[in-house]
């Protein structure tokens, strides 16, 4: 297997679902059965990554270059899972007029951005995979073609091709001064610059178009209102992958360049104000996607804040935090989309009663809400533990205690949900419930995702390894830049 291998299915497939847009049981079987063969590929590619791939035979630093490293092979594999879920509810989640208008085919493209995005070794076509991903986002967001969907996807577009206009702004400047866009180029010919001043400001540039695409302090707005607007299955794919792209961008170039304390200092309280902001605007809200919305740039800010805090253990300690987010908030979508099929409502006052009625519900909602919280033995716990020992080693004990109170008040916001949807009386309901069927289908993959996580606590000790493998082989680029600056 190769890097292209996952991106060829992905696209392939939608190519084929357009051909059956009038057929909606071939939609979907043709859908899921590409996202099986996507996961089966990225499965292979994790257990053997097949390194850097350069197409039409160009030699590096020249064509497009990419690098399946377990980093990027660790991302697409747990992307892949995320679309296979998402997949499966759409049988249920996604009505047949949106089915029709181009759900799954999107599905796929916007997996083929995501997965291009990890693998590529190239700012330039990073920008491509970002536009890709933009395309196929905006048109999901807008498929139901209510008036509040429009809005909140011309929100989300409009702030993203701001985030575009940076990205490419910088990639032009960089091209113009280094030569060469190929990461294992750049990194190369920054340790023999001192051109300082200029890198600052193209770095400037580029971490702004991240921090949108990451849904950071203060750029995140965007997010709150985008995310609540579709299908709950759509809710869950951007909440798992969209803004982690963000993340994995910053992580890619942040090693390529020389250390800096003002640039960690300013990467750490980025972390710290989103991780603050995200969770206080989430305990004011009202509505189980506004919350669980707001808990995405909350805990971004965690992933920030780790990558900030650059040790031995800080990168370890984002690349963990990643897999275990994209599992456990995907997850949290997708319960909250069986609360709404349920009580015909998301706003958390006019439901309840969930834990007596429907106990195997409220066990799939604290699976991924105390390990948000972090809570142990969920992958949660051990995400935290390892961006409090980093923040605890380098002595910057404030950090630690901004994430010590923000997991607290993480926990007060899943408490709150547990109380107004699962805990108090049931409202009186006239609708029937949904069919045992329906049910079944919907709690499936929130099912795999919870085991998935318990399994990424009880095994965490694997999870680190393969975390700090993939940190391994990226730091050598920092070690490399550190050395001629002393």
């Amino acid at each position: 297997m190769t890097a292209v291998h996952p991106l060829m299915v992905s696209l392939l497939t939608a190519g084929m679902l357009l051909a059956f847009r009038k057929n909606r049981w071939a939609m979907r079987l043709l859908s899921l059965a590409g996202g099986l063969v996507h996961l089966g590929i990225s499965i292979q590619l994790f257990r053997e990554p097949s390194g850097m791939l350069q197409l039409g035979s160009w030699p590096a630093p020249f064509g497009i270059s990419f690098l399946a490293d377990r980093f990027a092979t660790m991302m697409v594999l747990v992307a892949s899972i995320i679309g296979l879920a998402v997949l499966i509810t759409s049988w249920i989640d996604v009505e047949s007029r949106e089915e029709k208008l181009g759900f799954h085919p999107m599905v796929h493209v916007l997996m083929t951005g995501v997965c291009g995005a990890f693998l590529t070794h190239d700012l330039f076509n990073l920008f491509v995979w970002f536009e890709v991903m933009l395309m196929a986002s905006f048109v999901l967001l807008g498929l139901g073609e209510k008036r509040v969907q429009v809005s909140g996807a011309l929100r989300y577009f409009a702030l993203n091709l701001v985030s575009s206009l940076f990205f490419l702004s910088a990639v032009g400047l960089l091209y113009g001064w280094l030569g060469t866009l190929q990461m294992s180029d750049i990194a190369i010919r920054l340790a023999q610059t001192e051109e300082r001043g200029l890198l600052l400001g193209i770095g400037a540039l580029l971490f702004l178009a991240f921090a949108i695409k990451a849904a950071l302090f203060p750029v995140f707005a965007w997010l709150p209102v985008s995310y609540p607007m579709p299908s709950f299955g759509v809710s869950a794919l951007f909440a798992g992958l969209l803004t982690k792209v963000g993340v994995v961008a910053m992580v890619r170039f942040y090693c390529l360049l020389p250390a800096d304390s003002t640039l960690q200092s300013f990467i750490i309280f980025a972390g710290l104000a989103t991780m603050v902001v995200g969770v206080l605007c989430a305990i004011g809200q009202s509505t189980i996607r506004r919350i669980l919305s707001f808990h995405i740039v909350s805990q971004v800010g965690y992933m920030v804040l780790a990558l900030g805090l650059f040790n031995g253990l800080g990168l370890t300690a984002c690349l963990f935090y990643l897999i275990h987010h994209i599992l456990v908030k995907a997850n949290l979508f997708l319960v909250g989309g069986i609360v709404h099929r349920i009580q015909g409502s998301e706003k958390v006052q006019e439901c309840g009663g969930l834990a007596s009625a429907y106990p195997w519900l409220a066990f799939l909602f604290w699976i991924p809400a105390l390990s948000l919280a972090g809570l142990p033995p969920l992958s949660g716990f051990w995400a935290k533990l390892l961006v409090i020992r980093t923040g605890l080693d380098q002595g910057n004990f404030s950090a630690v205690g901004v994430a010590l109170a923000v997991g607290l008040l993480t926990l007060l916001s899943m408490i709150k949900i547990w109380n107004e949807v699962f805990w108090k009386p049931l409202p009186e309901r006239t609708e029937p419930p949904p069919s045992r069927r329906t049910l079944a289908i919907l709690a499936a993959p929130s099912v795999a995702l919870g085991l998935l996580t318990i399994l990424l606590g009880v095994f965490a000790q694997t999870g680190i390894e393969w975390s700090d493998q993939a940190a391994q082989e990226l730091r050598p680029q920092v070690v490399l830049l550190e050395e001629p600056a002393e």
